[in-house]
């Protein structure tokens, strides 16, 4: 007993070391822009008059980070003149990012919205475009800078830093605008980009390590692709987007063979469960006769906490288990929580359980998180990192945030009860996918980045 809780204790303690530490700013850095080209732009516009029309054509602002993949390859790849050479590839392009959204939200509160909104929209899209490479390399830094078995302890630093920056951005430029107005919330937020930015500047460059099966790849794609002479501009323009864009997705399959579609097939399921939950949460609430203020309580207190301590529990699991055993847990944990939103849809309307329910579901929720951002890390090859994690977390969502969309038809032709149990099982490929991967023994918990 004694061994097992110093075990524990040892576990917990990655939590003090300085690149886990740092990644609570760094999140907070990614997640303060969010919210302010999101839901709080669409407050301050509606404030201030703006038809409802025009406010929907800002949420496609948000394509931007769908997009984000298409870019990462030039992240990856292109070393920023002087500033790379005196800061490193990542920390460079990571200031680099920072500044933008900080300048672009001082441009955006210094607009005036009834005689500079197409201006407005296009620092929203500036803002929401640096924001997304700050994501890119933000990643690729949590990925480069710990081993593998401390990704879920990284990944559990920066939710918390980003969904503290979520209260940030929303409440917090709230209660500014109340006080104030909204262009000194914008002016207040640009401030606290400091955050992100004197992060940048403490912490240190990862190495980078050169990968002789990725110099191997790119050797093989360049000579099919027949770009590897490189005798004129044209053909090292070709052999430079051959190596960025072309041959991270080759040396995955590389790597990892046949394997290389059972896990992209995962990474599309895992989420599904989740995210389709998700979409149906609050109407819910409000159908079962909860108050806008009681649901806030409940979401936000225990939805919060629950979430913070359960991505520090899995990264502890993945510190004390690996990545595989905690990554099954927080899929049934997930599956089985959407269960318990179908028992109380038939339950009599109770506000403690509505609080048990919604830890229950954050907690699991938190744990997947954390545990499923640590298997996507291990994943990468460092040649590759910003790339190939771009493109996992593309694919992570873009499955689920269609099959969400279908959410609303089906709660309206089966009802909640059934809507529920239909997203619990929408879970189980998750379930299967992760259980033949462990009997398959993939060799994630050993650095993959670098086979």
């Amino acid at each position: 007993m004694a061994a097992k809780a110093r075990g524990l204790l040892q576990a917990f303690s990655v939590y003090v070391r300085p690149r886990v530490l740092g990644m609570i700013f760094l999140g907070f850095s990614a997640g303060l822009p969010f919210l302010l080209v999101f839901s709080t732009l669409s407050a301050w516009l509606r404030d201030e008059g703006v038809a409802l029309s025009v406010i929907g054509y800002f949420s496609w602002v948000g394509v931007t980070y769908s997009v984000k993949v298409f870019w990462a390859p030039v992240v990856d790849r292109l070393r920023l003149p002087w500033l790379s050479r005196l800061m490193g590839k990542r920390r460079s392009w990571m200031l680099v990012a920072q500044i933008g959204v900080a300048l672009g939200l001082i441009g955006m509160g210094a607009a005036d919205v009834h005689q500079q909104l197409q201006q407005i929209a296009m620092l929203a899209v500036l803002v929401a475009f640096c924001s997304s490479t700050q994501d890119i390399v933000v990643d690729a830094y949590r990925i480069e800078a710990a081993i593998p078995e401390y990704q879920g302890a990284m990944a559990a630093a920066y939710v918390f830093g980003y969904r503290v920056a979520l209260l940030v951005a929303g409440a917090g430029a709230f209660y500014i605008a109340a006080f104030s107005n909204w262009q000194v919330a914008y002016f207040v937020m640009a401030g606290t980009m400091l955050v992100g930015i004197v992060t940048t500047l403490v912490i240190a460059e990862p190495e980078h390590h050169g990968d002789p099966l990725a110099r191997e790849v790119e050797g093989r794609v360049e000579a099919v692709l027949g770009v590897d002479k490189e005798t004129s501009w044209l053909l090292r323009l070709l052999a430079w987007f051959s190596d960025a864009v072309v041959s991270p997705f080759v040396e995955f399959f590389s790597r990892n063979g046949r394997k290389g579609l059972l896990i992209l097939l995962l990474i599309a399921v895992y989420k599904l469960s989740d995210i389709t939950m998700g979409v149906m949460a609050n109407p819910f609430y409000l159908d079962l006769g909860f108050s806008k203020q009681e649901i806030a309580e409940v979401s936000k207190i225990f939805g919060f906490f629950m979430t913070i301590f359960g991505a520090s529990l899995g990264g502890v699991l993945v510190v004390r288990f690996g990545i595989m055993r905690p990554l099954l847990i927080g899929a049934v944990m997930v599956a089985a929580t959407n269960l318990l939103f179908a028992w109380l849809a038939v339950s009599e309307p109770s506000l403690v359980l509505l609080a048990w329910v919604i830890s229950a579901d954050n907690l699991s929720g938190g744990i997947a998180s954390a545990v499923f951002i640590a298997y996507l890390s291990s994943l990468t090859n460092s040649a590759y990192t910003a790339t190939q994690y771009a493109l996992f977390s593309s694919l992570m969502t873009l499955p689920a945030k269609l099959l969400g969309g279908m959410s609303g038809w089906v709660v309206e032709y089966l009802g909640y009860q059934l809507f529920f149990i239909y997203a619990a099982a929408i879970g189980i490929p998750a379930i299967v996918l992760v259980e033949v991967m462990i009997r398959w023994r993939p060799s994630v918990n050993k650095d993959s980045r670098n086979p």
